[in-house]
C-alpha cells in the first residue's frame, strides 16, 4: 500500500533551519528492469517532472484543509513553515487554545477569517509607496499599495536572493504574507512565473532526503528514490536498536538515510549523477575523498598543474617543450622529436613521419610495445624516487612528482572523454551511412553502444587515479593495479578499434560487428571486475586511505 507522500516527517520544533527527514511516498515508484544490470544503481529511482510534484503539494493542502477548516493556501503556508509534513502541522495545531496562537508562532500576520484566502485588493489609481508615480495600484489586505510594475521588480529581486516561496509585503514590518495564488498574478512575465514555481517546489523538495534536483543544465526534473525496511528491536537490557543497521532506533529515517551512500541514479536526460554529491557519477571513489581530490587539484592548478599539463619535456634533452597555444593534445615524438597532435580520446600514436613511425604511449611517452605486453607498468607509480629522497627538498619534490603521475593520467581520460563525445558524432553519421546502404537500425547500433561501453570505462579509470592517489600502498593495492592495467589496456584497444576509418562499402561489416562486439564484452567485463574488488576492499576494510595530500 503506497503510504501519503508527506508521511514520516521528524520535527519538534518550529525551527525552519533544523534538519528534515522524511521516509514520504505519494507517488507511485517506477519498477525498473532488475535483469539490466547497468541500471541497477536506479532500479529503485523515479524521475518526476515539476508537474507531478506540483500536484502532489495542492494534494497535501487539500487534505490538510479538509481535517483542520483552513483554507488550502493558508494550509500551504502553514506547511511550508514545517517542512511540509501534514502530520506535525495537525499535532502542533492542535497543541494551542486557539488557531490564531498556532499562527502566531510563524511571526506572520493571518486573518481572523481562517478561511480567508491571500488576494490582492481591487485597482486604485493612486501613488505607488516605492516609485511614487501615479498609477493604478493594488495591494493586500493589510492595506500597502504598489504599483504592478514594483510588485514585479520585488517579487521576481526576493525570489531570486532569498528563495522562500512566501514573502512579506514590501511595507518596512508589515508581517502580511504574499500567498503562492497572488504572487503568481503579480508576477507579470513567464519566465518569473516558472522561477517562482521551481522555488515553490524546491521548498518541498529540499525537506524530503528521498528527492533531488537533477544537477545537469537546463534539466527541471527531480529524482526520486525508495528505501528498504527497517524495524526496531528491544533487549531485555532495554535498549532499542534498528535490527537492520544495528544502531541505535532512528525512526522515521531510514537506514540508508541515517547512513547516507552514494549511489548512482539517471535522469530522464540520460545524466547520471551521485544523489549524494551530485557530482557526476563517480565511482569506485566515495564522496569524500573527490571532494578532496577536486580541491587539490583546485588549488595546485595554478602552479604546477599548469606547468605539466601545458609542457612536456624531452625524453631525449630534456628540454622543457610548451605545447602549442597551451592546448592539450600537442606533444613531441620522443623518437625523432616530430610535433604530434592528438586528436582523439586513443592513447596509442604513432609518429606520422614516414621515416620514423615511432609507436609510443601519450601518457608516458614510452614504446607502446611493452603496453600490451605481461609487464605493462604504465599505471603505476615508482615509489623509489620518494624512498630515496632524504632533504625537505626531495621530499617535496616527490610528492609532487607522486601527484602528477595521479593527475596527469585522471586528466588524460578526462580529455579523451571530451574526445570520444566528439567519436560518438562521428559514429553516428557512419550508422546513417551505414543505413543508406540497406544495414537495418538494430544492425549498426553495435557501434552506438561501443562508444557508450567505451565511455563509461574511461570514466571509471579516471576516478581509479583519483582513488589510487589516497591509496596506501599493500597486497591488495597490486591486484588493483593489476586489474586497472587490464582495464586501461582494453579501453585504449577498444578506443583504437572505434577511431579507426569504417569504410562501409570495402569493410566486412560482419568482422566488424563480432570484432567490436567481443571487445566491448571484455572492456566490460575489466571494468565490473575492477569495480567489484574496490567494493568488497572496502567492505572488508582492507583499503588504508592517505589522511594528508
Amino acid at each position: 500500500m503506497d503510504q501519503d507522500f508527506d508521511a514520516g516527517f521528524s520535527g519538534e520544533e518550529y525551527d525552519t533551519d533544523e534538519d528534515c527527514a522524511s521516509e514520504d511516498d505519494g507517488i507511485e515508484v517506477a519498477q525498473a528492469d532488475a535483469a539490466d544490470a547497468e541500471s541497477s544503481p536506479s532500479s529503485d529511482c523515479q524521475v518526476l517532472a515539476p508537474e507531478q510534484l506540483s500536484t502532489e503539494l495542492n494534494k497535501i493542502a487539500a487534505e490538510t484543509s479538509a481535517i483542520v477548516g483552513l483554507s488550502p493556501q493558508l494550509c500551504r503556508i502553514a506547511l511550508h513553515h514545517l517542512r511540509w509534513s501534514k502530520e506535525i502541522l495537525l499535532e502542533k495545531y492542535y497543541e494551542n487554545e486557539s488557531p490564531q496562537q498556532f499562527f502566531k508562532k510563524f511571526d506572520r500576520d493571518f486573518p481572523l477569517d481562517l478561511n480567508y484566502v491571500v488576494q490582492a485588493l481591487p485597482p486604485r489609481s493612486g501613488t505607488c509607496l516605492i516609485c511614487y508615480d501615479q498609477k493604478m495600484l493594488t495591494g493586500l489586505s493589510c492595506g500597502h499599495l504598489y504599483c504592478l510594475a514594483c510588485w514585479h521588480s520585488y517579487l521576481s529581486t526576493r525570489f531570486h536572493e532569498y528563495p522562500d516561496p512566501f514573502v512579506l509585503c514590501p511595507e518596512p514590518k508589515c508581517k502580511q504574507v504574499v500567498g503562492d495564488e497572488i504572487a503568481m498574478k503579480l508576477l507579470t512575465n513567464e519566465a518569473d512565473k516558472r522561477f517562482y514555481q521551481r522555488v515553490l517546489i524546491n521548498s518541498f523538495v529540499e525537506c524530503n532526503k528521498l528527492l533531488k534536483w537533477c544537477p545537469a543544465p537546463n534539466c527541471d526534473k527531480v529524482i526520486k528514490v525508495s528505501h528498504p525496511e527497517c524495524r526496531a528491536v528491544t533487549c531485555d537490557c532495554e535498549c532499542t536498536f534498528c535490527f537492520k543497521c544495528s544502531n541505535e532506533w532512528h525512526e522515521p529515517i531510514d537506514c540508508e538515510l541515517f547512513h547516507p551512500e552514494c549511489r548512482a541514479v539517471t535522469c530522464d536526460c540520460e545524466c547520471t549523477f551521485c544523489f549524494k554529491c551530485s557530482n557526476e557519477w563517480h565511482e569506485p571513489i566515495d564522496c569524500e575523498l573527490l571532494s578532496k581530490w577536486i580541491k587539490k587539484c583546485s588549488d595546485d592548478s595554478e602552479t604546477s598543474n599548469w606547468l605539466n599539463a601545458n609542457t612536456k619535456d624531452c625524453p631525449k634533452c630534456h628540454v622543457t617543450i610548451e605545447k602549442d597555444g597551451g592546448c592539450n593534445h600537442m606533444t613531441y615524438c620522443p623518437k625523432c622529436h616530430v610535433t604530434i597532435e592528438k586528436d582523439g580520446g586513443c592513447n596509442h600514436m604513432t609518429c606520422r613521419s614516414q621515416t620514423c613511425r615511432f609507436e609510443f604511449c601519450w601518457t608516458c611517452l614510452g614504446p607502446w610495445q611493452p603496453h600490451g605486453s605481461g609487464w605493462y607498468a604504465c599505471n603505476r607509480f615508482d615509489d623509489k624516487a620518494a624512498k630515496d629522497a632524504r632533504s625537505q627538498q626531495e621530499n617535496s619534490r616527490a610528492a609532487l612528482q607522486r601527484y602528477l603521475h595521479y593527475y596527469n593520467r585522471f586528466a588524460n581520460h578526462q580529455n579523451s572523454l571530451k574526445f570520444e563525445n566528439r567519436l560518438m558524432e562521428q559514429i553516428k553519421i557512419k550508422v546513417d551511412q551505414m543505413q543508406a546502404q540497406s544495414f537495418s537500425w538494430i544492425e549498426t547500433q553495435f557501434l552506438i553502444k561501443s562508444v557508450q561501453v567505451l565511455n563509461k570505462c574511461r570514466r571509471t579509470l579516471m576516478y581509479t587515479y583519483a582513488f589510487a592517489f589516497y591509496l596506501q600502498p599493500n597486497n591488495i593495492t597490486s591486484i588493483f593495479e593489476d586489474n586497472q592495467r587490464d582495464l586501461e589496456l582494453a579501453t585504449e584497444q577498444l578506443s583504437e578499434v572505434l577511431e579507426r576509418e569504417i569504410n562501409p562499402e570495402s569493410d566486412d561489416l560482419v568482422v566488424l560487428k563480432q570484432k567490436v562486439q567481443d571487445k566491448c564484452h571484455y572492456v566490460d567485463t575489466r571494468r565490473q571486475v575492477l569495480l567489484k574488488h574496490c567494493q568488497e576492499g572496502l567492505e572488508r576494510n582492507q583499503w588504508i586511505f592517505r589522511t594528508a595530500g
